[in-house]
């Protein structure tokens, strides 16, 4: 950095709140359930443009694009991305929680004792809208970067929506950057909800959707059947047991303990011996932990439980993202200078923010930590437990400081050529 760059304390100043809320505002009255995304892309298409970055675009899926854009240095600096997923959960039950009040348009952004609530405030509109107008604080300072500032807006992120939050939109991105077609970042902030924490490790999971097959039979006569949903109990057993072995044998200092969680067990409904029962879980894993590993481990566990005879078993994993079982886990080392960076400016721009913790979810890192081979890290305004949630809200003061902090990093890491 060099001596005439502007720091925290400079962009606070330059900083307009009423400003810096209008476009948060903006962007979550653009409705972009999962599916939806072009709906979003358009507006931030043209707010990207107003900032010089050069906006492209492009599907990746038929009517669904994302879009991508920079502004180079002058040469000599980092070049940093600053990424995010267009796309939201749905609105359902929204309105009928909230009718009658202020709340009840999920995408109406209104503010309530310092907070903007909406279907996508968290998670993570709040985090692409302080991307952006750090971009504005620099103008405003007259800074010219040595480095690049790049920004990429992806879709089909979440899950809930048919057919869809397979990762497909991050999985073209990852293609344009490895064909060189798109530059590849030093360093990226991926902007999901972290409170402005920084989050340099995160959980990897998988789903598994277990079908057990026995034969039904009338009631009287039990004895011509086998039920499956007695040995759906046996196999729920056995997974919590694997559950307990896996948690006790390890813990991830950031991300904790891994486990095995039951989410759903169906089976019967007949006055019959029930024939059929299904199984969901989901598994999380620690980083290091090899998904194929964790899965042939678990496979083991289910395929070993003490059933009846005439009993059969498959096992099917519905959630591939990175990877065909599901989301790898992943993480960088927390004393990179990016990030002991990125943490100072964040504690100085809000108090007691720019903490060094794990992220109690998954998200699109492995992308970038694995597949293109660049350190990436969680950091955005916003409360993931508030997220998908009829409670889905950003507090006002730690967007703002977002923003600010945001700036100060991107002078930090690119420097300045100029002001």
């Amino acid at each position: 950095m060099t001596a005439n760059a502007p720091g925290v304390e400079e962009f606070r100043q330059l900083v307009d709140r009423e400003e810096t809320v209008s476009l948060l505002r903006a962007a979550i009255s653009q409705e972009s359930v999962t599916g939806n995304e072009a709906n979003f892309v358009d507006f931030l298409e043209r707010r990207m443009a107003d900032l010089g970055l050069a906006p492209q675009r492009a599907d990746f899926l038929p009517g669904r694009p994302n879009v991508w854009g920079e502004r180079g240095g002058t040469g000599g600096g980092d070049r940093l991305l600053f990424i995010g997923h267009t796309d939201t959960v749905h609105v359902r039950g929204w309105k009928e929680r909230w009718q009658g009040t202020e709340r009840e348009d999920p995408f109406a952004a209104p503010e309530i004792d310092g907070e903007i609530w909406g279907r996508g405030s968290g998670d993570l509109k709040a985090g692409i809208c302080a991307a952006l107008s750090a971009v504005e604080l620099l103008d405003k300072a007259g800074v010219t970067l040595k480095g690049d500032i790049a920004f990429a807006f992806v879709g089909d992120e979440e899950s809930g929506e048919p057919g869809t939050g397979v990762s497909a939109g991050i999985k073209d991105y990852t293609q344009r950057v490895l064909s060189g077609a798109i530059g590849k970042p030093d360093f990226a902030i991926y902007v999901e909800p972290t409170r402005l924490a920084v989050f340099p490790a995160q959980m990897g999971f998988f789903i598994a959707d277990i079908r057990i097959n026995g034969k039904s039979a009338y009631f009287g006569v039990p004895e011509l059947g086998v039920d499956a949903l007695k040995a759906a109990h046996t196999v729920s057993a056995a997974i919590w047991e694997h559950s307990d072995a896996i948690s006790a044998r390890d813990s991830h200092p950031l991300v904790g303990r891994a486990f095995a969680l039951v989410t759903e067990m169906s089976g019967g409904g007949y006055i019959a011996v029930p024939g059929e029962a299904r199984l969901s879980l989901i598994r999380k894993l620690l980083p290091g932990e090899r998904l194929d590993d964790a899965v042939a481990e678990f496979e083991e566990a289910v395929n070993g439980a003490a059933v009846s005879d005439g009993i059969s078993i498959g096992i099917s994993y519905p959630a591939g993202r990175d990877h065909q079982f599901g989301g790898s886990p992943s993480e960088v080392a927390e004393d990179l200078p990016q990030i002991q960076n990125l943490a100072e400016v964040l504690g100085k721009s809000m108090p007691g923010r720019g903490q060094i913790e794990g992220a109690p979810y998954w998200s699109e890192i492995p992308f970038l930590n694995d597949q293109i081979g660049c350190p990436a890290v969680y950091c955005a305004p916003g409360d993931i437990t508030n997220c998908h949630t009829l409670e889905e809200r950003v507090n006002i003061e730690e967007y703002v400081a977002g923003a600010v902090a945001f700036a100060a990093f991107i002078v930090n890491q690119c420097g300045v050529a100029n002001r």
